[in-house]
């Protein structure tokens, strides 16, 4: 099994020269997706698609936007992500429809295991973030590897979010916690 397949399975993996340099190669494009003006969209949009995995017709990431590998994002339609965020997509990370993200929110499908020696030897391990549509994430979230999140919920500024929110929820906090049920979505 190569580090890549072991990587997309949730095992630990080791970044090899494969991994190194699809993340340079992402890198690269993230770099220049944030120098290209905001008034160029067709170019900004050409760029971003070449970075993502898929995307749906309408959606926009303001600068400064960072990625892993790119090719692991799925965004769905009418998806906004404000300033500063960071998307580590080491596995997948798949979005919904009619996602809001504010400004400095991180997306993380990558962690480190606990054990020391594990760490030392530089193993990692990613496991994939799935979120509904509907969703708005307040500034300054972070979302945790493993975690999805349902249809129709508001993730409060600032919240860690370390297990999966339901359908039609708010959660805030450190961890983040259902604090409020919201109606179904209507159509």
């Amino acid at each position: 099994m190569t580090e890549k397949e072991k990587l997309l399975a949730g095992e630990l993996y080791t970044v090899d020269d494969e991994l190194r340099a699809e993340l340079a190669a992402c890198k690269k494009k993230c770099v220049e997706y944030n120098a290209t003006p905001r008034e160029d969209t067709k170019k900004r949009e050409e760029i971003m698609r070449s970075i993502l995995g898929k995307a749906g017709k309408n959606f926009f990431f303001e600068s400064n936007v960072w990625f892993d590998y790119g090719y692991n994002t799925e965004a769905g339609e009418n998806f906004y992500v404000n300033h500063d965020c960071v998307f580590l997509d080491t596995n997948k990370l798949i979005f919904g429809d009619n996602v809001f993200i504010a400004p400095q929110c991180g997306f993380y499908t990558a962690g480190h295991p606990l054990d020391a020696a594990l760490r030392r030897e530089q193993k990692e391990f990613a496991t994939p973030i799935i979120v509904g549509s509907d969703v708005w994430f307040g500034g300054g979230v972070r979302v945790l590897p493993g975690v999805k999140i349902g249809s129709n919920v508001v993730i409060g500024a600032g919240s860690v979010v370390s297990r999966d929110i339901p359908d039609n929820s708010v959660a805030v906090g450190n961890p983040a916690r259902v604090i409020k049920k919201l109606p179904p979505n209507r159509k």
